[in-house]
């Protein structure tokens, strides 16, 4: 509420969430407790995969680094996590240590600020020289940690603990989503989800697109969209459901978006 008494700074807005298949409720409890509703779209599910001695060798490494709370929930189906004496836990952002403190990880670090590869990546604890680090993570994306981590001198382990399959949201739902009225934002926290929408939208799906405020988790995100012609990006510091929407009612309230 921007004062006791007025209307959510957000009432009357539309927020486009394109978290993966199932995983739309965080968004969905940010957008309503500032008065916006939620249009889900995924164009990825998230699937287990095995990893089998590869985890185990993460897991023994003195350094882990875990990307997401998704690579939380996928491991930990595999094998208990528990932190070794000396050993030093790492995550992307809060929602990844808040899963890992779930899963009986009591000391975990984080970037001070931002949640991407590169945020972590400025960790002290990550300059060379390394040692073996432990990554579990899945296939693909946060490839500059591994990298670079290589670069460094590190002997990197790496477990792919799940996989993303790649949906095609429905006609149905594109219509939905070309009918929104003006106040609406689209929240960007993965360019491969994003990635799988802009690919199944015509010239004109599009240009509706580029023409509604973005939210996005990252600069390297941010830099992505301005690419592709978006203009009213609001920068996020992290990718969080609240975090980001939170971001979008505070350019709202500013008056940014009419």
């Amino acid at each position: 509420m921007d004062k006791a008494g007025s209307a959510p700074t957000l009432a009357g807005w539309y927020v486009i969430s394109l978290r993966p298949s199932g995983s739309h409720a965080p968004v969905r409890h940010a957008a309503t407790a500032l008065g916006a509703r939620t249009l889900s779209i995924s164009t990825l599910a998230l699937r287990p995969q095995s990893a089998g001695p590869a985890l185990q060798a993460a897991l023994a490494c003195p350094l882990v680094i875990v990307t997401s709370p998704a690579a939380v929930q996928f491991a930990r189906r595999q094998l208990p996590l528990a932190a070794a004496p000396g050993q030093r836990w790492l995550a992307l952002g809060e929602a990844s240590a808040k899963a890992l403190h779930r899963a009986g990880i009591e000391q975990v670090r984080v970037p001070d600020t931002g949640t991407d590869s590169e945020a972590l990546l400025a960790l002290p604890e990550l300059q060379a020289p390394l040692d073996a680090v432990g990554l579990v993570t899945a296939p693909g994306g946060r490839g500059l940690i591994a990298e670079t981590l290589a670069q460094r001198g590190a002997q990197v382990h790496r477990a792919n603990v799940y996989r993303r399959e790649a949906l095609h949201p429905s006609a149905g739902r594109l219509r939905t989503l070309r009918k929104l009225p003006a106040p609406s934002a689209l929240l960007v926290s993965s360019q491969e989800g994003f990635d799988g929408l802009w690919r199944r939208l015509d010239e004109g799906g599009r240009t509706r697109l580029q023409a509604r405020p973005v939210v996005a988790s990252s600069p390297r995100l941010a830099a992505h969209l301005a690419g592709l012609g978006f203009q009213a990006i609001v920068l996020a510091t992290g990718a969080a459901p609240a975090t980001m929407v939170e971001a979008l009612a505070a350019d709202v309230a500013q008056g940014r978006f009419r």
